[in-house]
């Protein structure tokens, strides 16, 4: 079982997007997936449909419960998920003085059967406070959407100091394990310089696959579906698809 982390503190760098057609992706390729969302924005939670997610996975951080207690089928196929709620927005201040925080989703994950699921994603919040270090601290990889813009490179160094000090602290085993450009408009020079200048950066953990700007992509939240079932011919179906063969070549590699 992978344990993925979806990360970057910066919002807009298609971190949710990502975690939501990666899953749809890998389980149409056959793959058993459970994607669980920690943004209290709980968008990758709506963008499946899920409307009685209740407290979702607060009850985790703040009532003991057990992970598997939350988790429900997704209408894609392959995909389990562990639904978000507005409710976790206050954890972070419940959290902060409690020992042990940083490790409560690590505890969780140790107890989930190792065989039910090939893939476990982290949708993180687009902050580096708690439920993302408890992301970092849980999860054994890391992958960081990074949006096709030149700001967007130095929070990227930002994140990666922050994946140090936690490999340092917490989690020696957590790895990037790769690099994604997103929302790349290929008709402006302006994008293509940012890839190259990722490539130039960061080398081998920058994916081949480059998340193309698409119209389907930014609709289909509207409509419940992840892109591969909302609009399966489109470049964004394709790119995720794409994204999700270099992953699973990971394995193979």
């Amino acid at each position: 079982m992978r344990t993925i982390a979806i990360a970057n503190q910066k919002g807009g760098s298609g971190k949710t997007t990502t975690c939501v057609n990666l899953a749809a992706a890998l389980g149409e390729a056959g793959r058993r997936v459970l994607m669980i969302d920690l943004d209290p924005q709980h968008s990758a939670t709506a963008w499946y449909g899920i409307k009685n997610a209740g407290k979702g996975v607060l009850g985790i951080f703040m009532d003991n419960a057990r992970l598997e207690d939350f988790i429900q089928a997704a209408a894609a196929p392959g995909v389990e998920v562990a639904p978000s709620s507005a409710w976790l927005v206050g954890v972070e201040k419940v959290l902060a003085g409690e020992v042990g925080a940083e490790t409560i989703l690590k505890r969780q994950l140790d107890r989930l059967p190792p065989d039910r699921w090939d893939y476990v994603l982290l949708d993180c919040p687009p902050t580096l406070g708690i439920l993302t270090v408890n992301a970092l601290a849980a999860a054994r990889e890391l992958l960081v959407p990074v949006e096709a813009h030149v700001m967007a490179l130095s929070g990227l160094a930002q994140l990666l100091h922050t994946v140090e000090v936690v490999r340092d602290r917490l989690n020696p085993d957590l790895k990037v394990t790769g690099i994604l450009a997103c929302r790349v408009d290929s008709r402006t020079r302006h994008a293509r310089e940012v890839v190259e200048r990722l490539r130039e950066r960061s080398g081998s953990l920058v994916y081949r696959t480059v998340i193309r700007e698409n119209i389907r992509l930014a609709e289909c939240p509207s409509f419940g579906q992840p892109i591969t079932q909302y609009d399966p011919k489109s470049a964004g179906a394709a790119d995720y698809r794409a994204l999700a063969q270099e992953i699973m070549e990971q394995e193979r590699g």
